[in-house]
């Protein structure tokens, strides 16, 4: 089989660097035209925003069913993924490195906080698993969650909000609230959640 390099989008200031960076983790549906529309807009705010396809070594997105290519992954190796997309962005001139991600993502994110990878601050949407894995996270780390999850459990949320205060739940929102043009997408709350991160990243990344 051909083996290719880390394949990732990346998007950043039209400022030359220094800047801070973002790694941005896509779901379980892989990369989508909604991730990519992030990148753009953190990059809008001032990041370098980079966006690693997690699951190239199976086929990339949709090459097989979400579940298989969620089932095909490797955690040591997901978190090297995502530090060798920080190192492209620091190799470009950025300096600070944050970490975000949604659904999938939202779980890795929570584990490069709490030691799989060097990274500054960290923000996490509806992340799957988070009350099972546990840990402390070894940077500031922000958490979102619906109160309407259908797929992350309230017991689950409820745990992950007892072991990590600095977790945020909108009543009203469930899985995928920050989807936009989707039927998941709940504006209040995408509303408020990009305005808290952007706020969070900026105190600790500038």
């Amino acid at each position: 089989m051909t083996t290719i390099a880390l394949p990732y989008f990346v998007a950043y200031p039209a400022a030359p660097a220094p800047w801070p960076g973002i790694v941005v983790i896509h779901e379980g549906n892989g990369i989508s035209p909604q991730l990519l529309r992030t990148c753009q807009r953190l990059a809008a705010e001032g990041y370098a925003a980079i966006s690693p396809d997690l699951f190239f070594r199976s086929g990339g997105t949709e090459a097989k069913g979400f579940a298989e290519l969620i089932g095909d992954l490797q955690a040591d190796q997901v978190m090297a993924d995502v530090g060798e997309a920080a190192d492209i962005l620091r190799s470009m001139g950025a300096t600070r490195m944050g970490v975000t991600g949604f659904c999938m993502g939202g779980l890795q994110t929570w584990r490069a906080a709490t030691g799989g990878a060097a990274v500054d601050a960290a923000v996490g949407f509806y992340g799957g698993g988070i009350a099972k894995a546990g840990g402390t996270p070894r940077c500031p780390t922000l958490l979102f969650f619906g109160g309407q999850d259908e797929y992350v459990p309230m017991t689950d949320v409820d745990q992950v909000v007892a072991m990590h205060p600095d977790t945020v739940v909108y009543p009203d929102a469930g899985h995928g609230f920050m989807r936009d043009g989707s039927d998941s997408y709940h504006e209040q709350s995408a509303t408020d959640a990009w305005e808290k991160t952007l706020a969070f990243f900026d105190r600790h990344l500038r």
